[in-house]
């Protein structure tokens, strides 16, 4: 997609009235993704939904709603009327535990997924991994592809998934595993960078170039590996 046709489906995009709602807009792909919807204007109502209240200095669009993520059901009037949702929590198991991972991983996800479906979200999009496998032995794909293919199920029009590869930021919590894998690879993120990494700012942009794409039908059902969501992200806008 050119830079032209981009601009011309933000705007039509725009004038469509569109309202969204952001899962994890606290997280490194979340804040990012919260910035860039700043900048682009693209809904006229976004739904920032968290655990708790934080600072931010964003246009009148923009509001925080507080729920209990463990009785999300409890929060519906928090989704309705909300046309796209997008998903980017996550934790890992070395903060949360194991127990804590599949919670908010898993649950929260599913959970607040089906309470944004049957209050009329039509298009969803998520961020999940590389690698996502529902058959892996390791727990943290296997979570992830559990999870993409529960979403597949459900009835919405159009489901967007993205798999980005090692996530680069500055991060305010420190992951010294992450930190070492970064090392290591930066050779290959030099050389190759859309093989087996994204910055986070990249992986927003194509959240947003791909929301606002014209595409008609019902249970639509798109997958974005890493380079995709480079290529994706080229055309948005900055």
């Amino acid at each position: 997609m050119s830079e032209g046709e981009n601009s011309i489906d933000m705007e039509r995009f725009r004038s469509l009235g569109r309202s969204a709602f952001v899962l994890g807009y606290t997280g490194e792909v979340g804040k990012v993704l919260v910035d860039e919807l700043n900048k682009s204007k693209i809904f006229k109502r976004v739904v920032l939904i968290g655990r708790r209240q934080v600072p931010l200095s964003l246009g009148p669009e923009f509001e925080q709603k507080v729920i209990d993520f463990d009785k999300v059901e409890d929060h519906k009037d928090v989704f309705t009327s909300l046309d796209c949702g997008f998903c980017c929590l996550g934790t890992t198991r070395g903060k949360s535990g194991k127990e804590g991972f599949i919670k908010i991983d898993r649950d929260y996800v599913l959970n607040s997924a089906e309470v944004a479906r049957s209050q009329g979200c039509k298009h969803f999009s998520l961020v999940s991994s590389q690698g996502a496998n529902k058959n892996s032995y390791l727990l943290y794909p296997k979570i992830k592809g559990e999870v993409e293919e529960k979403l597949g199920a459900m009835e919405f029009d159009r489901l967007s998934i993205y798999r980005p590869g090692l996530l680069l930021c500055n991060r305010q919590e420190r992951r010294v595993g992450e930190k070492i894998i970064t090392v290591v690879l930066k050779p290959i993120t030099y050389l190759f960078p859309t093989l087996m990494s994204a910055p986070v700012r990249t992986v927003a942009k194509a959240m947003i170039n791909n929301v606002t794409k014209q595409v008609d039908g019902t249970n639509i059902r798109e997958l974005y590996e890493n380079k995709d969501i480079h290529h994706i992200s080229q055309s948005a806008t900055s």
